[in-house]
């Protein structure tokens, strides 16, 4: 089964970056450093922030579907950001490299019709099974840990 994953439009985050920490602060955002090279992971890029990169800390609404389902959560966005990851018929790095992964499939109406946690070095068989199921329309990917969410995966 044929898959992409990508990362979030850089150009709905692009005018976030620079601005001083007060700006930030009056739209509910924070700004944080990068202490390791691994924990930070960018939501444009899918890749892990480098220690001592700036990523903004944010509420982002990863499922607009107006359902019960209906979500957002926190995630981080790098401020080094150059471009939108997309990934085709391989998972992300940064997906691959957590422990677990949270998969939440959904249908065309964004009613959620199943949802699997796997080990994030076999996250891949998971996402292809997940989409063997014709009523299947995406999926998200979230970290099992905290919940946030990590990337969507669509039909290539």
């Amino acid at each position: 089964m044929s898959y992409v994953i990508t990362g979030l439009p850089i150009e709905d985050f692009r005018p976030l970056f620079g601005l001083s920490d007060a700006e930030l602060a009056g739209r509910g955002i924070q700004r944080h450093t990068a202490t390791a090279d691994h924990g930070y992971a960018c939501r444009l890029t899918l890749q892990d922030a480098k220690t001592g990169d700036t990523l903004l800390l944010l509420n982002f609404e990863h499922q607009p579907a107006d359902t019960p389902f209906r979500a957002s959560h926190a995630i981080f966005v790098n401020e080094s950001a150059a471009e939108t990851a997309r990934y085709v018929d391989a998972p992300a790095p940064v997906l691959t490299s957590r422990p677990y992964i949270s998969l939440r499939a959904f249908d065309a109406a964004g009613m959620m019709t199943d949802g699997v946690v796997a080990p994030g070095p076999e996250v891949e068989p998971a996402i292809e099974s997940m989409l063997a199921d014709p009523n299947v329309a995406y999926i998200h990917a979230h970290y099992a840990g905290r919940g946030c969410y990590a990337a969507r995966i669509d039909r290539a």
